[in-house]
């Protein structure tokens, strides 16, 4: 057993831990933009190949002190990096500093270099090169105030790229926040899924990976895994096998709709790209003139913040996103995220629930309404 990180994005930790336990991970425990849990080499397989809240899983090596750049240098200098990689392959660091101690992730990051390259040159008379795009080893760095715990990072890319995006409008929903608002939800995969502002169809291509249970990271042909000296390629396509062999098909409906025909372009691009363009429907309908499907269910978007885009009127438009879920979608539960507070307020239902997220740097407001044919005590 081993003890691993699990990187996400703020708010989406509940969601993250969720799903480590249903994977079987055991001493889950939340924190902030992470998650640890301990597991063994298939638990690290498998919460690469289909955790869909995770950014990065990180496998934690050392642990030290660093009262400056000396413990710091001295530190790195006390693990045997020949133990994890040859004097051939290539290393990078990513490093990430908070407190008084240590106030630049990249000198930090350049002090970790220079310590694993010279431990190699004194005893080789050589050293490893940087490859920060594709390396051998990615080590990964974190320093709270003068604690200093070094890990090495299973992913490789970040888990959010799930390699079916082609074609994107303005401000695409990052894949992992999408999963994650879905998640929050509670939506099953049972009942219908709509978007009716679907952008370049993140949110439905994801909520179609829930619903036909297909891995986030199918489309991925390499993990940092892969090129570890301990790569066990025998029990990673079992893991990989076994996650394929649970796809299955949808039991609900999906729809993606929006009122730009380049959005739904790109939408449709997108959709061919994962597979799912015939899960999917896709259509050029503006909210407002939008019908909803017989069968009730959930609907989640990612309407303009006005940061986004420059709209005339952004109070007005919430208040009509608002009318049409009154008017036209009893029965329903409708999630919004925006960072404009101020416009959710015109879409005049009391929300049941609010979660905090972050949509990149925008602070965003996640909201749940429940809604009914007349009155809810009704």
């Amino acid at each position: 057993m081993q003890s691993f990180t699990a990187k996400t994005l703020s708010g989406l930790e509940p969601a993250l831990a969720a799903e480590l336990k249903a994977l079987g991970a055991t001493g889950i425990r939340e924190l902030k933009r992470a998650v640890t849990f301990d597991g063994d080499l298939r638990m690290m397989y498998r919460a690469n190949y289909e955790l869909r809240t995770a950014l990065r899983i990180l496998m934690p090596i050392y642990s030290f002190p660093a009262y400056n750049e000396r413990n710091l240098y001295e530190g790195i200098r006390e693990i045997d990096w020949s133990e994890l990689m040859r004097v051939d392959d290539t290393l990078a660091v990513d490093a990430i500093t908070q407190g008084e101690v240590f106030r630049h992730s990249q000198y930090a990051g350049l002090l970790t270099k220079d310590a694993v390259v010279d431990q190699f040159r004194e005893r080789y008379d050589r050293r490893p090169n940087v490859n920060t795009a594709a390396p051998t080893l990615r080590i990964n760095v974190h320093i709270q105030g003068t604690h200093c715990d070094v890990s090495l990072d299973a992913s490789g890319d970040s888990l959010h790229r799930r390699n079916y995006r082609r074609d994107t409008v303005d401000a695409p929903l990052n894949e992992v926040l999408a999963a994650g608002m879905i998640l929050l939800s509670e939506w099953n995969g049972k009942s219908n899924f709509v978007d009716p502002m679907c952008g370049s169809g993140t949110l439905p291509i994801e909520a179609a990976m829930i619903a036909t249970h297909t891995p986030p990271q199918i489309k991925r042909e390499s993990f940092g895994f892969f090129r570890w000296n301990d790569f066990n390629r025998k029990l990673w396509q079992e893991v990989k096998k076994e996650a394929d062999g649970k796809i299955q098909t949808p039991e609900c409906q999906i729809f993606a709709f929006d009122k730009d025909n380049r959005a739904r372009n790109a939408t449709s691009i997108n959709l061919m790209s994962a597979g799912f363009d015939a899960i999917v429907r896709t259509d050029k309908i503006p909210f407002e003139k939008l019908e909803p499907p017989s069968a009730a269910g959930t609907l989640i978007t990612n309407p303009p913040y006005d940061e986004r885009l420059k709209m005339d009127d952004i109070a007005a438009f919430y208040k009509s996103i608002g009318d049409n879920l009154k008017q036209r979608w009893a029965g329903w539960d409708a999630w919004l995220i925006s960072s404009n507070r101020d416009a959710l307020k015109h879409v005049g239902l009391r929300p049941s629930r609010k979660i905090t997220l972050f949509n990149g740097a925008l602070e965003c407001s996640f909201q749940k309404f429940e809604l009914y044919e007349g009155t809810k005590r009704e």
